[in-house]
């Protein structure tokens, strides 16, 4: 233990005492408390909605200053231009002549033009096309409005009475009684692609770190002076934390900052940022959990090569199963209480990931998360001493990278 205690001391010094590592942690921590102060400094109230009322923190809505120019030609006769101002407030709309005019419009910076051709039909005009493009939506909804004012105006009708009891409004009271997967499914996905960040940047950091001593012979001094569980799980964890504590400052500023500057925001980004305290806490007991299994992973990882150009060929394989098992993640948040994601909670590769996931979106029993996670320790032991093993086997192997299945196939003979 005492050997233990001074690699992963000296690690740690390495880490706190590199000019480079604290001067990301502070960049990356100010820079995003930085943007969500934005609102405070800088008027962006057509993004969120709200203006900060002479610079204190009183708020106001505000409607969007920019309106669209659009254009319309009305070969039927039924537009009504109220009719459209109500259905695009955010709009300014221009009356035209011809196809040709509309079309010159439109290449000339109109944001979409209309060339009505009938009662219910009309073309639309458009130069780029964005994929959130629901202006035709919009203008069907006008359509529909000008061919009942103009059936009722034919037939004697009273236009308003017969909305009033064709679209009646519904109240609905709405009980959730336990998830709203709906409202927790942004925080969810930014959560799992923190993890992935962490868990391939940092292991990277990790298994470079392995490979240093070994490519600079210090190993030969190191072996005589202590073990090789002392030194991989030393790194392993110094690497763990120092990741841990960049991530942790920088998020800790993100979601103190929001927090903060919340009304000046209107809200607007609760979804991502607006994290309830038990997903943080299954968050931090999952996602240490599962960074500290890949992270002894890389470890091993590292031992197997001598030179640090060889690590991107070692941890390859490894790359593979940390990509599948993120996307296979990510697509499994729409389908919360299936069968795969439940599969995935329980085991170590994936249950960083979908167990808090499960938590935060749907019905998990406490039994369950009891077990995932002491499934996640066991294999975090598991492979740390696998990974020593591993490690003591590769340090005074030099030369060509060691294929894992060889170093396994070393290992067990060597029982």
């Amino acid at each position: 233990m005492r050997k233990f205690s001074i690699v992963l001391k000296y690690e740690l010094k390495e880490y706190f005492s590199n000019k480079a590592f604290m001067a990301l942690t502070i960049v990356l921590a100010l820079l995003g408390a930085a943007l969500l102060f934005l609102p405070r400094f800088v008027d962006m109230s057509g993004f969120t909605g709200v203006k900060v009322v002479g610079g204190e923190d009183e708020t106001e809505q505000v409607s969007q200053e920019h309106k669209d120019d659009f254009g319309y030609v009305d070969l039927a006769g039924v537009v009504r231009e109220d009719v459209l101002q109500q259905v695009f407030p955010d709009g300014v709309w221009h009356r035209l002549e011809s196809a040709e005019d509309l079309e010159s419009a439109v290449q000339g910076g109109y944001k979409a033009g209309f060339l009505v051709t009938g009662a219910t039909q009309y073309e639309y005009y458009v130069f780029n096309k964005a994929m959130t493009d629901n202006n035709m939506a919009r203008f069907n909804q006008a359509m529909q409005l000008f061919y009942r004012m103009d059936y009722c105006a034919e037939k004697g009708l009273d236009l308003g009475e017969l909305a009033a009891a064709y679209e009646v409004p519904i109240n609905v009271t709405e009980q959730i009684l336990n998830k709203d997967s709906s409202s927790n499914y942004w925080y969810c996905y930014v959560l799992v692609i923190i993890v992935f960040m962490l868990i391939v940047y940092y292991g990277q950091m990790i298994a470079v770190s392995v490979t240093n001593e070994k490519s600079n012979r210090a190993i030969e001094v190191l072996v005589t002076s202590t073990t090789s569980n002392s030194l991989l799980f030393g790194k392993v964890i110094a690497g763990a934390i120092g990741g841990l504590f960049q991530m942790g400052v920088t998020l800790g500023a993100i979601l103190l900052a929001y927090q903060v500057n919340r009304g000046q925001w209107g809200g607007m980004l609760d979804m991502f940022l607006h994290i309830p305290a038990q997903v943080l806490l299954a968050f931090m007991f999952f996602g240490i959990g599962g960074y500290l299994f890949y992270a002894f992973l890389y470890g091993a990882m590292g031992a197997l090569v001598s030179k640090t150009e060889d690590i991107s060929k070692s941890v390859s394989g490894l790359m593979v199963i940390i990509m599948v098992v993120y996307f296979f993640s990510l697509l499994q948040l729409t389908n919360i209480d299936g069968t795969v994601i439940k599969v995935l909670s329980f085991l170590p590769f994936s249950s960083y990931s979908t167990m808090f996931a499960r938590i935060a979106m749907g019905t998990v029993a406490p039994w369950e998360i009891i077990v995932s996670f002491l499934i996640l320790v066991l294999s975090i032991l598991g492979t740390g001493c696998l990974g020593a093993k591993i490690y003591r086997m590769g340090t005074l192997r030099y030369g060509n990278p060691i294929k894992l299945g060889t170093a396994l196939k070393d290992l067990k003979k060597s029982r």
